[in-house]
């Protein structure tokens, strides 16, 4: 260990803020054993997402009575929230917000605070996302309380906005018409080198520095795209074109890739700004040795389908108007449509249900068009509804029911399946149910990654059919466990 590590573990009480958000998410697994409170301004929202033995907190950045109630009795706290979603307005919030969080910081007695921000050259002209990353950490050193500031290049990891972006243009496009800031030089680093960095930050004796960090490797977009390419084994071409601008490089993302596009164009304004590693002091602080391009990808790659990512830039991203958009909405790279339905029931009577889903028991709504649907799959070469299910009561992971793969299960609260059926694309059926005062609230999902135009057809011209099924399902399966109660709510749309 680095003589400028401490040798021993914190014992004070750790706040990570921004839990339910990619990184938040992530760091918050890496932490787990320590004391931990999590902040959101949603607790219930982050219950399932964090260690057994961690707090969940209310907390809002822009509620000071708030943070002064979550930063009570803290050590080290973990700054890792942006308002990048808010639109034109994210920057003046993310330094609002930094100073609060601040000042009450200091009122509570902290002695760290630890952010995440972003690589760039600070005497250049930054895009408006780089340069609200790093005022955003000027903002936090207002106070007295010493910052650890990691600015960090593009992070690549499952579930990533950068990696979702390039991910959806090379998988759907053999030819790509390429900007100028495809060619501009880049650090990428691993989402774990990020987390390691993080939870090192934790230990390191120094009163307050800014560490720059990026993977081994410098490459460009470009690179990215052909090393996701290379790995893949995908044959792709890039064109480029040096009169598209960042607005309408962000207007061409939104319509041939499944990016937020107001998100996607705060990111894209940042590509012409080179991020690499000038200082690379951190590397004889730290004794972390970032991975190169290559196995970046492919870390990425081998966790891509792990719970449709362990954390995703989406999570803390919600739709601006729930249930109004036509076909699902689109999340990172694939397609997502939620219902939900209230239940007097407890979560072990409403998911029993849920648990005996297939097989014989059926699919408890329109069971005739789903033997359709599976004859068609056995004359095209796929499983069908030969195989049922090996237990009616049982889903252990990695079984099989009709044509699904049992992917996650934890009893009483979740069933993930997996499509084995053939598709252009690949496809998941979740099932979640979560406690609600004395009843629970069953949410079914259907998850679809188009493999293409071809995919996106078939997503859209079935959506009807979908739609009715699944809304049908999801009501037949809190009735059967709702025996004799009262009348349930029609189903609603959640995204």
């Amino acid at each position: 260990m680095p003589e400028s590590l401490s040798s021993t573990s914190p014992s004070g009480l750790i706040l990570i803020t921004g839990v339910s958000g990619y990184v938040g998410g992530r760091l918050v697994r890496a932490l787990a054993g320590r004391r931990l409170r999590c902040m959101a301004r949603n607790p219930e929202s982050i219950a399932t997402r964090i260690p057994e033995g961690a707090e969940a907190v209310h907390g809002d950045v822009f509620d000071r009575e708030s943070l002064g109630r979550a930063l009570a009795g803290v050590d080290i706290a973990y700054y890792l929230v942006h308002s990048l979603s808010a639109g034109d307005e994210f920057a003046e919030k993310d330094k609002a917000g930094a100073r609060n969080f601040a000042e009450c910081a200091q009122a509570a007695g902290v002695s760290r605070i630890v952010y995440l921000g972003g690589l760039g050259d600070s005497t250049a002209e930054l895009s408006s996302h780089l340069r609200s990353r790093q005022e955003t950490g000027d903002a936090l050193r207002s106070g007295t309380v010493p910052v650890i500031e990691f600015r960090a290049s593009v992070v690549i990891g499952s579930g990533s906005l950068s990696f979702d972006l390039i991910r959806a243009l090379v998988e759907r496009l053999p030819v790509m018409i390429c900007p100028r800031w495809v060619s501009t030089p880049t650090q990428p680093i691993g989402i774990d080198d990020v987390v390691a960095y993080l939870v090192a930050a934790a230990d390191i004796e120094s009163d307050e520095r800014i560490f720059e960090i990026g993977g081994s490797d410098v490459s460009s977009y470009g690179g990215l795209m052909r090393e996701y390419a290379h790995q893949r084994g995908l044959k792709r071409y890039l064109i480029s074109i040096p009169f598209l601008t960042p607005r309408l490089s962000s207007l061409w993302l939104g319509l041939v890739t499944p990016v937020y596009a107001r998100v996607g164009r705060s990111l894209i304004e940042g590509m012409r700004n080179p991020t690499v590693v000038r200082d690379d002091s951190a590397s004889s602080v730290f004794s972390i040795k970032p991975a190169g391009l290559p196995e970046i990808v492919r870390r990425a790659l081998l966790r891509e389908d792990r719970d449709v990512a362990e954390t995703s830039w989406t999570d803390a991203v919600s739709s601006s108007n729930p249930g109004e958009a036509w076909g699902g909405e689109r999340i990172g790279s694939r397609i997502v449509a939620s219902y939900a339905i209230d239940t007097p029931q407890p979560p072990e009577t409403a998911f029993k249900p849920i648990q005996q889903i297939g097989g014989t028991n059926g699919w408890y709504y329109a069971n005739s068009l789903w033997h359709i649907r599976g004859l068609l799959d056995l004359a095209v070469g796929g499983p069908g509804i030969r195989r049922g299910r090996r237990a009616p009561d049982d889903a252990p992971i990695g079984s099989y029911i009709d044509w699904w793969r049992v992917e996650g299960f934890e009893p009483n609260h979740l069933l993930r399946l997996r499509a084995e059926m053939r598709l252009p694309g690949r496809a998941w059926l979740q099932f979640e149910v979560e406690p609600r005062g004395t009843g629970s609230v069953i949410t079914q999902s259907a998850i679809f990654d188009p493999r293409g135009l071809p995919g996106l057809l078939y997503w859209y011209a079935l959506y009807p059919i979908h739609s009715v099924m699944f809304r049908g399902m999801l009501r037949k399966i809190a009735e059967v466990g709702n025996p004799g109660g009262e009348p349930l709510a029609e189903p609603r749309r959640v995204i």
